[in-house]
């Protein structure tokens, strides 16, 4: 299965890596449904068919219990969601972490450098102040 690619290569790993999991896929796959109009239509009709039809009588005891049992899992499917996200977003503050170090790295190379041109500058305002006097001092009679 290919992933759909994303923006950050780190990101794009982390679900390649991740969907190559079966189970990680199918959790995946719930969440999406769950969190769709279609599952909200879905229930629509069913509850409304349940209530409708007449399986059971009020108070709906069994419709009940099948309502707690599928929140008891939708939910474990949104804290799977959850961890999945925590992931993505560690994988990208790793990311980016990374880069600060490199960026600082890169800084302190920068610094060294401006300060060897600035003794260099120095040296040759320097080099170039004495040629200077020692011309100005054999013109002079």
């Amino acid at each position: 299965m290919t992933v759909a690619p994303v923006h950050h290569p780190a990101v794009q790993s982390m679900l390649t890596t991740r969907y190559q999991q079966v189970q990680l896929r199918i959790a995946d796959r719930i969440t999406a449904f769950a969190g769709s109009m279609w599952f909200v239509y879905l229930h629509i009709i069913w509850f409304g068919c349940w209530i409708g039809f007449g399986v059971e009588g009020y108070p709906y005891g069994l419709l009940t219990m099948i309502v707690s049992l599928e929140a008891i899992f939708l939910s474990t499917f949104v804290m799977i969601s959850q961890n999945r996200a925590d992931a993505k977003r560690q994988v990208i503050a790793d990311q980016q972490w990374q880069t600060v170090q490199e960026e600082d790295r890169q800084n302190v190379q920068l610094l060294d450098l401006s300060k060897q041109i600035l003794e260099l500058t120095e040296a040759v305002h320097a080099y170039a102040a004495a040629s200077s006097d020692g011309v100005a001092r054999k013109t002079d009679p």
